[in-house]
């Protein structure tokens, strides 16, 4: 009856599913979520877009990524510069000399490499086995305590001596006065959220929602030539090989009686005392006025079957599990995409750009 059957309506799927539609093939997507969209699923509460699974800013250096999006909704400017709070003190994110300025009470790039230089010196480690000997060769100890450390070991639950140094890697670290998080040139959220785009890109296809593919896979596989799958893939297998790692988030959202919460979209909390990580405040991504405002609070999990898997934990021997897993679906047919297919941590633009790719390949 298809020519794809599609297991999941989040970013990857819905891309493939327009793609396809486009070149005459006929799709059909199933979700387990009563929703489509994953995990960039917007909702509106008191006029306010809603992030309802954390925040999802849109950014990319790569200009045909960000004109397909821009097909389907228009992006405003939003420019994502987060603070943290640490024990009643405020800093800027990424770290720049704002953050360096607010630490040590210095003005220029010289003086602030100087102070990490010392630390750096200080520490004595050349080449950092982990991700605190990385952090504290990138900025300092003094940094690394204040907005690294307990941040990062709620974030995965773990010691910051027991987490790779490529985790801290991607974070920028500036010496202009510029808190513009990502250097992308293209950045931006949709107007009135993502719902809209997936709705969009799906428009063409038939939706099932509510519908788990493990649970009714006999009767869906037979419907279609090809099966693309988003989904975990220690799942699809039963766990046969053993199970995944993964870091689960929980969200409490709130809606309160005032216009203006914490003056920012995002805001990190970088001590252990505080039990979430952060609290998104939604009407800032819009730059909105309304007289209430929503906000979420962030509390990482430790993940168990059953939960929804956000993070996966990206080590050797996680690594190699993920890839036996990987071939053995390449064995079975399947056709993978998706961070949780891929176990890899993707940015949107690159969940569009390889989706954009396998279908080009495919088809």
């Amino acid at each position: 009856m298809y020519d794809y059957l599609i297991v999941g309506a989040g970013l990857f799927g819905a891309v493939f599913a327009h793609e396809a539609t486009k070149r005459g093939k006929k799709c059909l997507v199933v979700e387990k979520r009563g929703h489509i969209g994953g995990n960039v699923y917007t909702e509106t509460e008191e006029n306010i877009t809603v992030h309802k699974y954390g925040a999802h800013i849109f950014h990319t250096k790569n200009k045909k990524v960000w004109d397909y999006v821009n097909e389907f909704a228009d992006f405003n400017h939003y420019i994502n510069a987060p603070v943290a709070f640490y024990h009643g003190e405020v800093y800027n994110l990424p770290f720049n000399m704002n953050t360096f300025s607010r630490m040590w009470g210095i003005k220029t790039p010289d003086e602030a490499k100087a102070k990490i230089a010392e630390q750096v010196k200080k520490a004595g480690v050349s080449e950092p086995k982990n991700l605190e000997e990385q952090a504290v060769n990138m900025v300092g100890e003094d940094i690394y305590l204040k907005l690294v450390k307990d941040y990062t070991e709620k974030q995965w639950g773990r010691s910051c001596k027991e987490l790779p140094p490529f985790i801290i890697k991607r974070l920028p670290v500036r010496f202009t006065y510029d808190n513009n998080y990502f250097d992308d040139p293209y950045q931006g959220i949709p107007i009135g959220g993502y719902t809209p785009i997936i709705e969009k890109l799906l428009g063409g296809s038939e939706v099932k929602l509510n519908c788990d593919f493990l649970e009714h896979r006999e009767e869906l596989e037979a419907l279609a030539d090809k099966i693309v799958y988003t989904g975990a893939t220690d799942r699809l297998f039963g766990y046969v090989l053993g199970k995944l790692e993964y870091r689960t988030l929980e969200f409490e959202t709130e809606v309160l009686g005032t216009e203006n919460y914490q003056g920012n979209a995002v805001v990190n909390y970088t001590s252990h005392e505080v039990p979430y990580t952060r609290i998104i405040e939604h009407k800032h991504f819009e730059f909105g006025k309304q007289p209430k405002t929503v906000i979420t609070k962030e509390y990482p999990k430790a993940w168990e079957e059953g939960c929804e898997p956000y993070y996966s934990v990206n080590n050797d021997k996680n690594d190699a599990l993920a890839e036996k897993y990987r071939a053995m679906a390449a064995e079975k047919g399947y056709i993978l995409g998706g961070r949780l297919a891929d176990y890899r941590y993707y940015n949107m633009d690159t969940v569009v750009e390889k989706a954009l790719a396998v279908c080009e390949r495919l088809i």
